[in-house]
C-alpha cells in the first residue's frame, strides 16, 4: 500500500453498497475499516473481503471506533439511521471529510422522489455537523449490483456535491481511483438532485428490467 494512500471508513460498510465502495478501494491499496453497529459483523465482513482480496488491507471495527480511526469516512447507512449513526460518531468527525452517500428513501414507495422537509438529507448532516467536518456527497446513483465486479465498467457518473471545493476535489479523484468518472456539480445544497434521482433510476431498473440504471453527463 502506498503511504499516501488516505485510511477511509466505510460506515455501513455491511451492507451492498458501502461494501462495494469499501472493496473497490481497498482493491487499490487503500486502507479500509469496515464500520458496523457490531464490531463483530464488521469484522466478518471485513475478513471476506480480504478473502476475495487475497489480502490484509480491511479490518472492521464499530462505527464510532472506525470514524476515529481514519482519515476520510465514508456514511452508507440507510436514510433511516442516518442521523443516529451521525450522532454516534460526531466526536471522531472533527477536522475530516465526511461523504454522505445517503438516500432519502422511504419504503415500500422506494420508486418515488421524498426529499425530506429543507431539500437535501446530506446537507442536513452539514447543519449537523458543523464547520468543524467538511460533509461532501457523492454514490449515490451508482449501483452496489456493479460494484463489487471489481473489473467491469460502471456506466454511471458520480455528481459530487460540497460547500468545500477542495473536499469535492479529494473525492473526484477518489471516484476515479475505482474506476468511475466523477464530476464536481456545485454546492451541497445541490445533492437533492442526486439523492431524488436514485428513486427515478429504481423506477427505471424496475420498468426495463435491469439491475443498475445509470446517468452520464455529456459536453462537459
Amino acid at each position: 500500500m502506498a503511504d499516501d494512500k488516505a485510511v477511509i471508513a466505510v460506515l455501513g460498510g455491511t451492507g451492498k453498497e458501502g461494501g462495494g465502495l469499501a472493496l473497490r478501494w481497498a482493491h487499490r491499496g487503500h486502507k479500509v475499516i469496515i464500520g458496523g453497529r457490531s464490531a463483530e459483523r464488521a469484522q466478518e465482513a471485513a475478513e471476506a473481503m480480504n478473502a476475495t482480496l487475497g489480502g490484509s488491507a480491511v479490518s472492521g471495527m464499530a462505527n464510532a471506533d472506525a470514524a476515529a480511526a481514519a482519515e476520510i469516512v465514508v456514511l452508507a447507512v440507510p436514510y433511516a439511521a442516518q442521523q443516529l449513526t451521525v450522532d454516534d460518531v460526531k466526536a471522531g468527525l472533527a477536522g475530516k471529510i465526511l461523504i454522505d452517500v445517503t438516500v432519502p428513501l422511504v419504503p415500500p414507495k422506494v420508486s418515488r422522489v421524498q426529499l425530506p422537509e429543507g431539500g437535501s438529507a446530506v446537507e442536513a448532516v452539514q447543519k449537523k455537523l458543523g464547520d468543524a467536518v467538511r460533509v461532501v456527497s457523492a454514490f449515490q446513483n451508482i449501483s452496489a449490483h456493479h460494484l463489487t465486479k471489481l473489473e467491469e465498467e460502471i456506466e454511471c457518473d458520480v455528481l459530487v456535491c460540497a460547500d468545500d471545493t477542495a473536499a469535492a476535489d479529494i473525492v473526484v479523484a477518489l471516484a476515479e481511483e475505482i474506476g468511475l468518472r466523477a464530476w464536481n456539480a456545485g454546492v451541497l445544497a445541490n445533492s437533492v438532485v442526486a439523492e431524488g434521482l436514485t428513486s427515478v433510476l429504481i423506477a427505471l431498473n424496475r420498468r426495463y428490467k435491469v439491475p443498475g440504471s445509470g446517468i452520464r453527463i455529456t459536453g462537459v
